[in-house]
């Protein structure tokens, strides 16, 4: 392939544009931000499940605790109004006395019971309301952390796209008077490795940095100012300069 010896110098500062632009890509995605936000948001997911769990439990003592609640009052209101009976003197029967009094025993050891249970109940419940608002703390404060990091994440890739648009804004001019065919071929070589010129600086290629062998530069040396050559390593376009020692 053959190209004009400006043209080909053109494609060092087009090379240098797409690497500015390829780094200020790579910077937008891999913002620290980025990544910190993906652990807090997977976290996340494993606090609010476990605080669903943490809900359903509080709301089922909840109910619990009111069932418990109701029957303490309605065993102890049966056993205030058979008391009252008593007190009045409505029952006068001795069989029946002594059975009401047998009664209040036992409905006195109910209420006994079912206020151990309504107990046992209320400290269930105190445990898993603890769960619950310390699940929801941490939520929200992973809640804020990621609102604070997604902040700092869009300010930096509203800096990024501005150098972006800058930097993009550069490539057309300097892409400017490229031959097509060589254009095509520093796409190509550029998709591949992502340089695809390269300078030849004091007998070295700029792209993969290797010296080239005196029987490749003999052959550089000799081909004509307007003859494309590759490296041989890398196969990237060599662009010759006044410093490539030839």
């Amino acid at each position: 392939m053959k190209a004009d010896p400006q043209a080909q110098l053109k494609l060092l500062d087009l090379q240098a544009v797409d690497a500015r632009l390829d780094q200020l890509r790579h910077q937008r995605r891999a913002l620290p931000e980025i990544a910190r936000i993906a652990e807090l948001e997977t976290g996340r997911g494993d606090v609010d499940d476990r605080l669903r769990d943490a809900r359903i439990v509080v709301d089922d003592l909840t109910a619990e605790q009111r069932k418990a609640d109701a029957d303490v009052e309605q065993v102890k209101a049966r056993r205030t109004r058979d008391q009252q009976r008593m007190d009045a003197g409505l029952i006068t029967n001795p069989k029946d006395l002594e059975r009401m009094q047998h009664e209040l025993t036992s409905l006195d050891r109910r209420v006994s019971t079912l206020e151990d249970a309504e107990l046992e109940i209320m400290e269930r419940l105190e445990e898993a309301q603890a769960t619950l608002d310390r699940l929801t703390a941490q939520l929200a404060e992973t809640d804020a952390q990621v609102a604070e990091l997604a902040t700092a994440r869009d300010a930096r890739w509203a800096e990024i796209d501005e150098q972006l648009a800058a930097a993009e804004a550069e490539r057309a001019p300097a892409a400017d008077g490229i031959p097509e065919d060589l254009m095509a071929l520093y796409e190509r070589l550029r998709a591949k490795t992502g340089i695809g010129a390269a300078e030849l600086r004091a007998r070295q290629c700029g792209g993969c940095h290797i010296t080239v062998d005196a029987a490749e530069l003999v052959q550089i040396r000799r081909s004509p100012a307007d003859e494309v050559v590759r490296c041989e390593e890398c196969q990237r376009i060599l662009v010759r300069t006044a410093e490539s020692g030839l």
